[in-house]
């Protein structure tokens, strides 16, 4: 089995340090890439990073994790609310995968609340900041044998 973990980073997430620091903090989306590989590290795994402000680009890379990828950790930033594509991409390679939130959505707007991932994710880390990342590592890392 692969030792490879997928990072997807949704839209928006590139901002990360300038965009609206009072909700997602001053970490950079390169401090994210590095919590995260050092988390996977400790525990055997090597990440692969994308970000995109497109849709179809994560979905091809998430697509293309069923070849090399033992799970996906990801952020979908804004389309965790709207779309059911991504939801599809993730059900139809079927790799576990943890859903992320910087921030703690259930404490912002109302139309954040709602997840198109929530029943499918295999680990949900919501409102831990870049913290949170490393924690859906490690809670991933678990569950593959």
């Amino acid at each position: 089995m692969s030792r490879r973990i997928l990072l997807v980073n949704g839209p928006n997430l590139n901002l990360l340090g300038t965009r609206e620091p009072e909700v997602y903090g001053t970490a950079t989306l390169a401090d994210v890439e590095r919590i995260t590989g050092a988390a996977a590290a400790e525990l055997g795994f090597e990440v692969r990073a994308v970000q995109s402000n497109h849709e179809g680009v994560l979905i091809d890379a998430i697509h293309a994790a069923r070849d090399d990828c033992a799970a996906i950790v990801i952020n979908p930033g804004g389309l965790t609310h709207t779309s059911v594509v991504l939801r599809d991409a993730l059900t139809g390679v079927s790799l576990p995968f943890a859903e992320v939130h910087i921030s703690d959505v259930y404490a912002r707007e109302q139309f954040r609340h709602h997840s198109y991932l929530d029943d499918v994710a295999a680990v949900r880390v919501v409102g831990r900041g870049v913290d949170g990342y490393a924690d859906a590592v490690r809670q991933l890392a678990a569950l593959i044998p």
